[in-house]
């Protein structure tokens, strides 16, 4: 096996079979060297993170039109025009060879001099490559940064022309694993001296105590400390709405959208393992996730109960002194780990608040008098965000936002905020806390 054919393994199983990048990549990583196990993953996600601009400047070079290569022919160009492109340390005879050899492989043998001829010429000319039109703002951005024309539309009203392109580049990035310790284990220096012992280069968060950021993992999940409970892999984003919850020992606890599982092991921590935590999903499947983290982080405040969040349960009605919706969202403020979800159409996006709603709204009957509803989202869309919480305070006077404080440049939230990546350094996400008054 070799990292650029499994890499194509993976972009054909994305277009193909509609597959995640991440969930395929998982099966194709096995057997691959660490070296080899890098280097696929990069391709994978920097094809899908600049497919439209690598698609721009193919184009400039290849007789025939993209769309009417036959598969995978069109994956193999990119994969060889990511590595002349982005990859200094690949050489171009390396990238240009190990791509012909991949349309052979693929049983496009015919096709291999077309790919030789493309990406030589790419070589010769990437210090002087055509210019991205840009008499159309966001058409520019959109080829420029590989994210849908809609999208870009939509950021330039919410954040202007600067803010909007510090988005789509950070979404193009490359971020550490952020790791969340587990205190109720060990402490944050013991985790991070346990990871260094291993070879990982850790970090402590600047602002978000008990955060380590990671570089040199390699498979996470053959670390000690992984294996030994001390840390588990969460967004600093996600960590603050337990944070938002204001969370105390013996509360009860809901995470009704709860797969896989983080912001309930975040929610255990806060409260010292001491309370109730019922995780909640639909699918058998990610209940068995949330029990075996919650097993290998030695948490015994956490239950994995199979529910519908849309369905109401009479048992669990004015039960919990907090509640927690992670709604389904378009996930739109994860893009720089998720990459192929820039492939949504905004057609999409318009069933999700309704089942937002639906879901926030059977929630809220879950709150005792005096408990908090917390909401929240990883996107930065307006209408999955404050559109949904402000129709539903809009109908149930007996809640209210309340004003909380979160660490670091955040600081004091007027009952909700949305974090953005270009600015905090975390995903994007929507945080809103809500008051059930009586």
């Amino acid at each position: 096996m070799s990292a650029r054919k499994e890499a194509l393994a993976v972009l054909t199983a994305c277009r193909l079979r509609g597959a995640w990048a991440d969930a395929a990549l998982g099966a194709h990583l096995k057997g691959l060297s660490p070296a080899d196990a890098g280097l696929c993953s990069r391709i994978v996600y920097g094809v899908i993170q600049n497919e439209t601009l690598l698609d721009f400047y193919l184009s400039q070079f290849c007789s025939q039109k993209l769309d009417h290569l036959q598969p995978p022919l069109a994956d193999v160009l990119r994969i060889g025009a990511y590595q002349i492109l982005f990859l200094d340390r690949v050489p171009d005879s390396a990238a240009v060879h190990t791509s012909v050899e991949l349309a052979r492989d693929a049983g496009r043998g015919q096709a291999s001099g077309l790919v030789n001829a493309v990406l030589r010429r790419l070589c010769r000319e990437k210090e002087a490559l055509p210019a991205i039109p840009d008499r159309d703002e966001a058409r520019y951005l959109s080829i420029r940064y590989s994210h849908p024309k809609w999208l870009v539309k939509r950021l330039l009203v919410l954040l202007g022309r600067e803010g909007a392109e510090a988005f789509l580049a950070d979404s193009n990035s490359q971020p550490p694993a952020a790791a969340q310790v587990n205190t109720c284990r060990c402490s944050a220096e013991d985790a991070a001296r346990a990871l260094e012992e291993e070879g990982v280069r850790v970090e402590r968060h600047l602002w978000l105590p008990d955060c380590l950021l990671l570089e040199g993992t390699g498979d996470l999940e053959r670390l000690r400390a992984f294996r030994n409970g001390m840390i588990y892999i969460q967004d600093p984003a996600a960590r603050l709405t337990a944070l938002a919850a204001a969370l105390q020992p013996g509360n009860r606890v809901l995470d009704v959208c709860a797969a896989p599982g983080g912001k309930s092991f975040a929610a255990a921590v806060a409260m010292g393992d001491r309370g109730e935590i019922v995780s909640c999903d639909l699918h058998e499947n990610k209940l068995k996730r949330i029990q075996e983290g919650a097993a290998r982080l030695g948490l015994c405040s956490i239950r994995a109960e199979a529910a519908d969040g849309r369905v109401f349960r009479e048992e669990w009605r004015d039960a919990f002194d907090v509640v927690l919706v992670d709604a389904p969202c378009s996930g739109l403020g994860i893009l720089r780990k998720k990459p192929d979800i820039r492939r949504k159409k905004a057609d999409d996006l318009f069933p999700l608040p309704v089942v937002q709603s639906a879901i926030l709204e059977n929630a809220a009957r879950y709150v005792r008098p005096g408990g908090a509803l917390l909401y929240s989202t990883c996107t930065i869309l307006p209408e999955e965000n404050e559109e949904v919480t402000e129709a539903f305070l809009g109908t149930h006077p007996a809640f209210s936002r309340e004003t909380f404080t979160l660490p670091g440049p955040i600081g004091r939230v007027e009952g909700q905020t949305t974090l953005w990546p270009h600015l905090h350094g975390t995903d994007g996400f929507y945080i809103c806390r809500m008051t059930r008054r009586v």
